[in-house]
């Protein structure tokens, strides 16, 4: 029986070898989950060595499922919004989400031509739990958000399966989020290192914000650590038997970002805006070829399948409310810190050709912090 489980260990985060980074405090964990109801799970697919054989392997690919409740949501939907920073992408349900500012369904990753497995799987998934779909209310809106991983995995083999995300799903907790290689990040390469999942989250008062990256973007040049060049210093790492940058694919990253703060589907949208600032502060810039997606939702209120009445009280959080510069600054911070942390917890990972992606060199990142 396949247990899904990564066969690569998690380093250590940022914040846990000393690295700070922003002013705003974190949650209990410093992870998405800290948002309370919130639930992630991972499925992982390692298989194979050696030369490609397109359809066979070898396979480095995996899902990660985040969902805001554990109940049904397709009838406890909740508030939500995104943003497309740049288009190269095959995310599917955007549409629908920001025209009724609704999610109905859990967030799936995974990658780029697995997408479309992956959507009809979380369709069964839903209507497993509500047989009258499509029959005596509305068809459903499965979101689904993807990463290139062909630097290391069989692509073309789509090895994703239902099983697969079923067992994301059902494995998904509301504990430590799993980081780096696993799941949805397990054949990612990001600045030309190990990418991954990261996570991370700040505290804003009495709410939480929580961001969690599929991350799988930028040259190694532009990286950015703590507002430093890291990434020029680091160009000829491990040496000339390393990869080379421009062998990896222009790259993308999916961004999902939780709040227990009280915001409608505008404010989200908002607030997803301001987490597209965090890929930036780590030196990412929309190159063309990259799909960078930002969704955000808020467990605060859930808006019923079945309208009870003509009108729905919503409690707001206002625009002007100190805590809401607060909120933006915190999907910047923490969309920030999750990326690092999904270069920091992977570890090295050999695909298909031989080809490797090199773990972060973690304490010559924070040998090169103290020099200045």
């Amino acid at each position: 029986m396949t247990t899904w489980q990564s066969p690569y260990p998690q380093r250590s985060t940022a914040r846990q070898l000393g690295l700070t980074t922003g002013i705003l405090p974190t949650g209990s964990r410093n992870d998405l989950t800290d948002v309370p109801g919130v639930r992630v799970g991972h499925a992982t697919l390692v298989a194979g060595e050696g030369p490609l054989r397109p359809g066979a392997g070898p396979v480095r690919t995996g899902v990660t499922a985040i969902l805001p409740h554990g109940g049904n949501l397709f009838q406890e939907k909740v508030p939500a919004g995104a943003f497309v920073l740049n288009g190269f992408g095959k995310a599917v349900g955007l549409a629908q989400l920001q025209e009724l500012g609704t999610l109905e369904t859990p967030v799936v990753l995974t990658n780029t031509l697995s997408v479309w497995h992956a959507a009809d799987a979380v369709v069964t998934y839903m209507l497993a739990q509500n047989p009258e779909i499509g029959i005596t209310t509305s068809t459903v809106n499965p979101v689904v958000g993807e990463c290139n991983d062909s630097y290391l995995n069989d692509i073309q083999g789509r090895h994703v399966t239902a099983a697969m995300v079923h067992a994301a799903l059902a494995s998904a907790d509301g504990g430590p989020v799993r980081q780096g290689a696993v799941g949805a990040g397990t054949g990612l390469v990001c600045f030309g290192f190990k990418g991954g999942i990261g996570s991370a989250s700040r505290a804003v008062g009495p709410y939480t914000l929580g961001a969690l990256v599929q991350a799988n973007f930028g040259r190694r040049p532009s990286l950015m650590v703590a507002g430093r060049p890291v990434g020029q210093r680091l160009a000829a790492y491990p040496g000339p038997e390393g990869p080379e940058p421009e062998a990896v694919p222009s790259g993308s990253i999916m961004v999902v970002l939780a709040t227990d703060a009280p915001l409608d589907s505008r404010q989200l949208t908002r607030l997803c805006r301001r987490g597209a600032l965090g890929i930036g502060r780590v030196g990412g810039s929309a190159a063309n070829g990259s799909g960078d997606f930002v969704l955000a939702f808020s467990t605060a209120q859930r808006v019923p399948n079945t309208a009870g009445g003509p009108t729905m009280a919503w409690r707001l959080l206002h625009d002007d409310a100190p805590e809401m510069d607060q909120l933006f600054l915190a999907a910047a911070e923490a969309v920030e810190e999750a990326i690092l942390n999904a270069l920091f917890t992977a570890v090295t990972v050999e695909g298909r050709d031989g080809h490797v992606a090199h773990g972060l060199p973690v304490q010559r990142v924070l040998e090169t912090l103290k020099e200045g």
